[in-house]
């Protein structure tokens, strides 16, 4: 377990252990933020980690357990919940805690958010915990923001080299770029529908709300749509890639399915002239027996039957298209 205590407003981080964090939230006369980071340990049931802080508000009761799910309660001036929050390839909840004196983060392993929130406190020390809390659920927003333009700039790249040249590890990654933005979804929609709930709640029944409050309450609220709007869009684009993807491949299998058609058209004839010819009719018996008549019946029909093909085939396809798309393009070139 390793616990850290950053007293405000001074900024001070320093590394201690959880009976030091206990008595300095007990003692100390601003407000102080705790982080708890659990690694591997699982808080005992007979003792709850609220309890073993000092805290003892029921509300705390759960917090720090690794079962958690999304949720946020608001209780007597406490505020409580777990946020997910973007961590690498990951998404892992925090334990949050905040009332008039304490800030509390407990999370199971190190997440880079907390870190960052850390290092920046002593440059920019928010005048209390709300603002604190804020701040911190700002940054969680942050970070699905980021994951969601790293992934949506993956797959614009990844469409762009599919038009250039089609590769199969292309829809292996494209894949994983749709179960990434599905994920980000799952992970993020839960949080949403609890944000907008308490947010509305309280400007709702506080009507003694600050108007900072008031202000940072909205600005919370319109980024959560704005994440909300921002995974949607990675999930249509993702969607418009498979499909650009599978236009693709249907293209290519025209291409040989045309090809196969050419080569099944110029045989065609041969198969019906050698079964006509291989036939015992009186006529083919007793009246083609010269090599003239082959020359004649056989020969010049296959060629015939050869050039009518590839005529239509070539000509009425292939040719005209080309001839019509060179029109419109000197139509088009035109003033």
């Amino acid at each position: 377990m390793i616990v850290s205590v950053v007293s405000m407003p001074e900024g001070v981080v320093v590394r201690t252990g959880l009976a030091q964090a206990r008595e300095h939230l007990a003692v100390t006369s601003g407000f102080v933020i705790v982080d708890i980071d659990l690694e591997d340990e699982r808080p005992p049931a007979d003792e709850p980690l609220s309890r073993r802080l000092g805290l003892d508000d029921a509300a705390g009761e759960w917090l720090g357990r690794a079962d958690a799910h999304v949720r946020a309660e608001y209780r007597g001036g406490t505020a409580i919940g777990v946020v997910p929050v973007v961590c690498g390839d990951e998404v892992t909840h925090i334990h949050v805690l905040a009332d008039e004196r304490r800030f509390i983060t407990v999370h199971h392993g190190p997440v880079q958010l907390i870190e960052t929130f850390i290092d920046r406190l002593p440059q920019d020390p928010p005048p209390d915990v709300m603002t604190t809390l804020f701040l911190f659920l700002q940054g969680v927003l942050e970070t699905f923001r980021r994951a969601v333009t790293q992934a949506h700039l993956e797959v614009e790249d990844l469409e762009e080299a599919m038009f250039e040249r089609r590769q199969p590890e292309h829809v292996q990654r494209l894949a994983q770029l749709r179960r990434r933005a599905a994920h980000l979804h799952r992970a993020f929609l839960p949080y949403a529908a609890v944000a907008q709930e308490i947010l509305v709640r309280r400007r709702m029944a506080d009507h003694h709300l600050s108007e900072e409050r008031q202000a940072m309450n909205r600005l919370h609220e319109h980024t959560v749509q704005l994440v909300l709007v921002e995974i949607e869009a990675l999930r249509d684009a993702a969607r418009r890639a498979a499909n650009s993807y599978a236009s693709l491949v249907a293209d290519q299998q025209n291409v040989v399915i045309n090809r196969l058609t050419i080569v099944s058209m110029v045989f065609l004839p041969l198969s019906f002239l050698t079964g006509f010819f291989g036939m015992n009719f009186a006529y083919l018996t007793n009246r083609l027996t010269s090599e003239d008549s082959f020359l004649e019946f056989g020969v010049a029909l296959q060629v015939g039957a050869v050039v009518i093909a590839l005529y239509y085939v070539l000509y009425r396809t292939h040719w005209r298209q080309l001839r019509d798309g060179r029109a419109r393009a000197a139509a088009d070139d035109q003033p």
